[in-house]
C-alpha cells in the first residue's frame, strides 16, 4: 500500500576524491527544507519528480531528469517537493577547489542549467563514486564537469553590489563566522557591532534573505554533517558544533537534513546504493 512505503530515502558519504566535499542521495516525499546557507557549491540533478526552491528569495523549479541545478556557496536557499509522490536526487557538495567562491555571484540569478551534456557526465561521475576503487576515474569525470560549469559560469554576468554590499550585514555575517563553534549572544553581536538588536536582525535579513540565528544555526549543521560523516559520535558532534546538546542537534538537523544524525551517519558505511540507483537505506 502507498501509505506503506517509506517517505524518505537518503544515502550520504564523503569520497576520497579531492573537490568533493559530499555526496548525498535522497528521495523525499513530504521534507521541506528551511532557508539555510551551505559553505560548499550545490550540484544536484533529478532523477525522477520535480522541485520548487527559492535562491535568494527567488523563486525557481525543476522538472525531470534533463535539468542540472548550481546552488552556489554562501547564497540562502530552500527547497520543498511539488508532488506527493516527491522527488529523487542526487547531489554534490564542491569547494572551492572546483569552483572558487567569487563565482558565486554568477550563479545566483540563474541556479538551473539546461545542459544534457553536463546532466549525464554528473549522472556518470555518481556512478564512479558508488564503487570504492574508481577514484582515478571519478577525478577524471569531475574535471570534465568542472570545464563545462566554468563555461556556464563565465557566460553568465556577476550581479551588481547591492544588498550583499550592506557594511553592517557583512560584518555580523564575519562575526558569526568566527564564533560558529563558541557562539554569542545577539547583546554580544550589537555591542560589538555599535548597533540596536533589533536592527541588527532586520539589517541581516534584508540583506541575507534569512535571520541571523538561522544562519548561525544552519552553520553548525553543516559542519555536524562532516564530522558525523568522518566517524564522530552524534554526542560528540553537538559539543563539537556549538549546540547545547544531542537533542538540540537531533531537532535541527531533521530539520535541516530530513533524518536524524545518526541516521544519517549510518549511510556513510556498508553499500551505497543499490543496483536500481535508490539509496541504500531508508527511514519510514
Amino acid at each position: 500500500m502507498a501509505s506503506d512505503r517509506p517517505r524518505t530515502l537518503i544515502s550520504a558519504w564523503r569520497p576520497p576524491v579531492p573537490g568533493i566535499a559530499e555526496v548525498f542521495h535522497a528521495h523525499f516525499t513530504d521534507h521541506a527544507y528551511q532557508a539555510h546557507t551551505h559553505d560548499t557549491w550545490d550540484l544536484m540533478i533529478l532523477d525522477d519528480g520535480s522541485v520548487d526552491f527559492a535562491l535568494d528569495r527567488h523563486r525557481h523549479g525543476a522538472t525531470g531528469s534533463t535539468s542540472v541545478l548550481l546552488l552556489p556557496p554562501g547564497i540562502p536557499h530552500d527547497g520543498r517537493t511539488v508532488t506527493a509522490s516527491g522527488f529523487r536526487k542526487r547531489n554534490l557538495y564542491l569547494d572551492d577547489s572546483v569552483l572558487p567562491q567569487h563565482l558565486a555571484s554568477r550563479a545566483a540569478d540563474t541556479p538551473v542549467l539546461d545542459d544534457e551534456q553536463l546532466r549525464g557526465r554528473i549522472d556518470q561521475l555518481h556512478t564512479s563514486l558508488a564503487h570504492p576503487g574508481d577514484g582515478f576515474e571519478a577525478e577524471s569525470r569531475l574535471s570534465f564537469i568542472r570545464e563545462r560549469l566554468r563555461l556556464h559560469l563565465d557566460a553568465l554576468q556577476p550581479r551588481a553590489p547591492g544588498r550583499e554590499a550592506n557594511r553592517l550585514a557583512a560584518q555580523l555575517r564575519e562575526l558569526l563566522d568566527e564564533r560558529t563553534h563558541t557562539g554569542l549572544s545577539l547583546h554580544e553581536a550589537a555591542a560589538i557591532l555599535h548597533a540596536h538588536p533589533t536592527h541588527l536582525i532586520r539589517c541581516f535579513k534584508q540583506t541575507y534573505g534569512l535571520p541571523p540565528h538561522a544562519y548561525l544555526t544552519g552553520k553548525r549543521i553543516e559542519h555536524a554533517r562532516r564530522l558525523l560523516l568522518d566517524g564522530h559520535r552524534p554526542a560528540e558532534v553537538a559539543t563539537a558544533v556549538g549546540l547545547h546538546d544531542q537533542a538540540h542537534l537531533n531537532r535541527h538537523f531533521t530539520r535541516h537534513v530530513g533524518t536524524t544524525p545518526a541516521r544519517y551517519q549510518r549511510t556513510r558505511t556498508g553499500s551505497r546504493t543499490t543496483t536500481s540507483g535508490e539509496p541504500a537505506w531508508s527511514e519510514d
